[in-house]
């Protein structure tokens, strides 16, 4: 079966001092080839170790991750990685940048070049293509991080609060350009937000979590992403069900926030 399916994952985080705590308990979830997910909740609910378990910077205490009917047992080509800050090579240039996974794996260069040159188009990027990264603003160092993901051909693209540190409105337009590259390239992608709306917007499924230990709370399927795709992002947040959908979200993590200062002031 292609595709991607966590098993009762677990984690603990045994510490110095012989206490221990417990990221995540007892996570399952089947993401089908080409689906989208959006994963939401508060603030240390094991959201970023559930991302780095899958892609197998971490090894889980229980349970397994499996893509493709292999089990994951570190890091891997099939998945690619987009963090908040682009973690590109200062160094070198957009292009240089964008060409460096095909590079490093040998490619012939006419076909790196066919590679860098389709990507640098789909994401805005063709004009920038021999500036230094520190010219760049933050919305456009995360195109380049997209595209240099894009062109390892990962099955999988995890998104680790790629779009956190961006203005509002360069925001929107990425959060577009996220959607286009998932429907153009048909890619399986998983992205960790903090935000409702964006959570609403790039996901078919929205995963809702619960606090430590991190577990999967409530499962939304909805139907915003595929109305994004082709459509003004405005328009999606004002069409049937959206608001209502946010509310809702909003009310459920507003309430386990309150939880967790509750047992914060409780262990005081």
């Amino acid at each position: 079966m292609s595709g991607l399916t966590i098993s009762n994952l677990s984690m603990r985080f045994d510490l110095p001092n012989g206490a221990s705590i417990q990221a995540l308990q007892d996570v399952s979830l089947s993401v089908a080839e080409g689906e989208i997910i959006s994963v939401l909740g508060p603030s240390g609910c094991g959201k970023t170790t559930l991302l780095n378990i899958i892609a197998g910077f971490l090894a889980p205490t229980d349970g397994k991750v499996e893509i493709n009917d292999h089990v994951v047992t570190g890091p891997a080509p099939e998945r690619g990685m987009v963090f908040q800050q682009g973690a590109l090579f200062e160094w070198m240039n957009v292009r240089d940048n964008v060409d460096f996974g095909p590079r490093m794996k040998g490619m012939p260069k006419a076909e790196r070049d066919r590679i860098s040159d389709h990507l640098l188009d789909i994401t805005g990027l063709r004009d920038f293509k021999e500036k230094a990264i520190y010219e760049l603003s933050g919305g456009m160092q995360q195109r380049v991080a997209l595209a240099r993901c894009l062109a390892n051909d990962p099955d999988v693209i995890l998104m680790d609060e790629p779009l956190g540190a961006l203005d509002a409105l360069t925001r929107e337009k990425m959060q577009g350009l996220v959607l286009k590259l998932w429907k153009e390239t048909g890619k399986t992608v998983i992205l960790i937000t903090h935000s409702v709306e964006e959570a609403l917007l790039l996901g078919e499924r929205l995963i809702v979590m619960a606090p430590r230990p991190g577990r999967i709370h409530k499962e939304y399927r909805l139907p915003f992403a595929d109305r994004g795709v082709n459509a003004d992002l405005r328009e999606v947040k004002r069409s049937e069900g959206f608001s209502e959908t946010r509310d809702e979200i909003l009310s459920m993590i507003w309430e386990m926030e309150e939880e967790i200062m509750g047992r914060t002031e409780a262990a005081q």
